[in-house]
């Protein structure tokens, strides 16, 4: 895998707002954890597990930042890994750490955020 071909094409699939192309990127037992999600559903511990549930909550998050638009800065490479430094929602910074499996899919993410 190209680290930085995946994530223009990931940053491509977020700024398109196409949940399915957004999807794609991960796996059915996608795990993810990002503060951002108790702002979208105002409960939780910020851990959604399944591409069900992380689908029902970009679709919200979609719908409540209509303007999303992600600005890529840096990509750095791990084993199986990626990790992504870009321009975020509500003018912040984000690290986003992704994990892929055997089939190249992210089966985990941790988001982190400027305050």
């Amino acid at each position: 895998m190209n680290a930085k071909d995946f994530a223009n094409k990931w940053v491509q699939s977020w700024n398109s707002h196409n949940l399915d192309d957004i999807l794609n990127h991960y796996a059915d037992d996608i795990q993810i954890n990002t503060p951002m999600i108790q702002m979208a559903f105002g409960e939780g511990d910020g851990t959604l597990i399944g591409k069900e549930a992380v689908s029902a909550y970009w679709s919200k998050a979609l719908e409540k930042f209509p303007d999303l638009h992600f600005e890529l800065f840096e990509v750095t490479v791990g084993v199986n890994s990626v990790a992504l430094y870009y321009q975020s929602i509500m003018h912040k910074k984000a690290i986003e750490v992704m994990t892929f499996n055997a089939e190249g899919k992210v089966c985990k993410m941790q988001a982190l955020y400027t305050e």
